[in-house]
C-alpha cells in the first residue's frame, strides 16, 4: 500500500468490506515482515524517554544525545527519501524524522510495511525542525508489534459511545480525553489514600465473598462454594467486617475496593463499583461529616488545584463547611410538605400517592418519608449538602438520636443531586442491633429482598464491645465523575458492565 493510501485509510468511515480488505493487507504485511526475518510481534525494547520527557525538557538534551522511545505509529507521511511518523506513547505524541541515507535502503524500505497503530521503538537524537517542531531524528527503528485491525478514523476518533465502552482498549488510543480521565481517577484514589494515611488510618482488606450479605440495603449477587456446599454472596459492603476490626482494637481503619449490588444500570449505577469505607473509634457522624468535607476538598485541591469546580456547566464549591439540612427540612424547603405535621401512616401514604409514588403496605413512616425526599428534594441538592435526621426504619445500623429516638445520627452527602457519601454514628448496642436485625428479617420475609439478613456473629462481636464509632462510605466512581466532569459512570469505569451482544 502506498504512503498516501496508508494515510487516507484513516480519514474515511470504514465499511465491513473495507475493514476486511484492510485486515487482509495488514496480514500480508505481517507475513512480509516475517519473510525478512523480523518478528511481527517482537521482543523487549529498552527505552530511555517518553515523548513528554523530550518535549518538556528539550533544552536539556545535548545535540548528540541518543534517546530510545517506544510508541504507536499514529501517522505516516512519506516524501521520497524522507518519512515523518507521529509516535504516540502514554505521555503524548512526538514526531519522528526518518531519512533514507541515515537508515540505509533496506531499513528504510521496511517503512512500507508499517501501518497506523503499529508499535515501534525509535532510536535517535533530538532536534527542532525548520517549522519549529521538536522531533526525533531516527538512527534506527525497531519493529515491536503489528496491529491487525485499523484504528478508528484519523480525524474523528472513536465516537460510537457503546463501542467506546465495549472496546476501551481502542477508546484509550483514539480519545486522549478518555485517557486523561483515567489518569485523574488514579490520582484521586492516591490522594484519598494519602489523606487517610496521614490521619493514622490503617488500610485493611476484608473478604469479598460473604456467607451473609450485610452492611447495606441492596440485592446481592449469589454464588455457591462447592467445597463448603454453601451459598456465598459477593459483598454489598465491607461495613460489618470493618466494625469487627474496631471491636478488636484497630481504632482507625479503612478499605478501598470493589462492592457488588445486583441492581439496575444507569448513568449513575454499575453493579460493580468502588467504595472507600472508613471507621474511627471514639468518633460519631459529626466527626465523619468533618472528615468527608475535608477529604473531598483536599482531594480536589491536590488533583485539580482548586476546590471550586465546574460540573456539566454548573459551578460547585467544595470548600468546607458544607450546608446541613434535616431530611424533613429538605422536603419542606423544596416541596412545602411538612413531615413534622404528619402523624399517621395514612397521612404519609396520601402525601406520597399525591406525588405519584406507590408505597408498599409494609412501608412505615420512615420509608415513605425517604421516598418523598428522593422524589422532591434529592435532585435539587446541587451544592454540597449534608442531609441528616434519617428515620430509624431505613437506618438499621445507625445509632438512634438521643433527642428523637425515631431518627438516627446519620448523614448522606449530596453533590449535584447525587449521593456521594453515607455515614453514621455506628449502632454499638448489641441488644438494639439484634432487635433491628429481627425487624429486617421480618421485612425480608414480607418481600423486601434488600432487607438485611440476620448476622449472629456480628451481634456476638458487638457483645464484646464496640466503642463509640463513626463510620463513612464514599462512592469513588461518583466522586471521580464529579472531579473529571464526566456525565456517566461508564466514562470513569475502564470496563463498565453492558448487555452482551447477540
Amino acid at each position: 500500500m502506498a504512503d498516501k493510501e496508508m494515510e487516507e485509510q484513516q480519514t474515511a468511515p470504514v465499511s465491513q468490506e473495507d475493514l476486511n480488505e484492510q485486515m487482509l493487507v495488514r496480514r500480508q504485511k505481517m507475513a512480509a515482515l516475517a519473510e525478512k526475518g523480523i518478528e511481527p510481534f517482537g521482543r523487549k525494547f529498552d527505552w530511555t524517554h517518553h515523548a513528554a520527557d523530550i518535549i518538556d525538557n528539550f533544552d536539556a538534551f545535548a545535540e548528540d544525545q541518543v534517546v530510545r522511545v517506544p510508541g504507536r505509529v499514529m501517522a505516516i507521511r512519506g516524501h521520497g527519501k524522507t518519512t515523518f511518523l507521529d509516535l504516540l506513547d502514554k505521555s503524548g505524541r512526538i514526531q519522528v524524522y526518518v531519512r533514507k541515507d541515515a537508515m540505509g535502503d533496506e531499513a528504510y524500505d521496511l517503512l512500507k510495511l508499517f501501518d497506523i497503530g503499529d508499535w515501534i521503538g525509535v532510536v535517535g537524537t533530538v532536534f527542532r525542525t525548520k517549522m519549529g517542531e521538536i522531533s526525533i531524528k531516527a538512527q534506527a527503528v525497531e519493529f515491536l508489534s503489528k496491529t491487525l485491525r485499523p484504528l478508528p478514523e484519523k480525524w474523528h476518533g472513536l465516537k460510537d459511545i457503546e463501542l467506546r465502552y465495549r472496546q476501551r482498549y481502542v477508546d484509550l488510543v483514539a480519545n486522549p480525553e478518555a485517557r486523561r480521565a483515567f489518569v485523574q481517577r488514579s490520582k484521586i484514589i492516591k490522594a484519598i489514600r494519602r489523606f487517610l494515611d496521614e490521619r493514622d488510618f490503617l488500610e485493611v482488606e476484608t473478604p469479598i465473598l460473604h456467607p451473609i450479605a450485610g452492611g447495606a440495603a441492596a440485592r446481592p449477587f449469589v454464588t455457591h462454594h462447592n467445597a463448603l456446599d454453601m451459598a456465598m454472596y459477593l459483598r454489598i459492603a465491607p461495613e460489618l467486617y470493618l466494625k469487627r476490626l474496631v471491636v478488636g482494637g484497630l481504632e482507625r481503619v479503612y478499605e478501598l475496593g470493589r462492592v457488588f449490588r445486583n441492581e439496575g444500570i444507569s448513568i449513575r449505577h454499575n453493579p460493580e463499583f468502588t467504595m472507600v469505607e472508613v471507621y474511627q473509634a471514639f468518633g460519631d457522624y459529626e466527626t465523619m461529616m468533618e472528615l468527608t468535607e475535608q477529604c473531598i476538598a483536599s482531594v480536589a485541591q491536590e488533583v485539580l488545584g482548586t476546590t471550586k469546580i465546574t460540573y456539566q456547566g454548573t459551578e460547585i464549591d467544595l470548600t468546607p463547611p458544607w450546608r446541613r439540612l434535616t431530611m424533613a427540612e429538605a422536603i419542606k424547603k423544596y416541596s412545602g410538605i411538612d413531615f413534622d405535621q404528619i402523624h399517621t401512616i395514612e397521612e404519609a401514604r396520601t402525601v406520597a400517592q399525591a406525588l405519584g409514588l406507590d408505597p408498599s403496605v409494609h412501608d412505615g413512616m420512615g420509608k415513605i418519608m425517604n421516598a418523598v425526599f428522593e422524589e422532591v428534594a434529592e435532585a435539587k441538592l446541587i451544592q454540597p449538602t449534608f442531609i441528616i435526621g434519617h428515620p430509624k426504619e431505613i437506618s438499621p445500623l445507625a445509632k438512634a438520636n438521643k433527642d428523637n429516638p425515631e431518627a438516627t445520627d446519620r448523614f448522606e452527602a449530596f453533590i449535584y443531586g447525587r449521593e456521594t457519601a453515607n455515614a453514621f454514628s455506628e449502632l454499638n448496642d448489641p441488644i438494639d442491633q439484634r432487635e433491628r436485625f429481627v425487624k429486617q428479617v421480618e421485612e425480608r420475609a414480607g418481600g423486601d429482598d434488600e432487607a438485611h439478613m440476620m448476622d449472629e456473629d456480628f451481634v456476638t462481636a458487638l457483645e464484646f464491645g464496640l466503642p463509640p464509632t463513626g463510620g463513612l462510605g464514599i462512592g469513588i466512581d461518583r466522586l471521580v465523575m464529579l472531579l473529571t466532569d464526566s456525565a456517566s459512570i461508564r466514562d470513569v469505569l475502564l470496563f463498565p458492565h453492558m448487555r452482551t451482544r447477540d
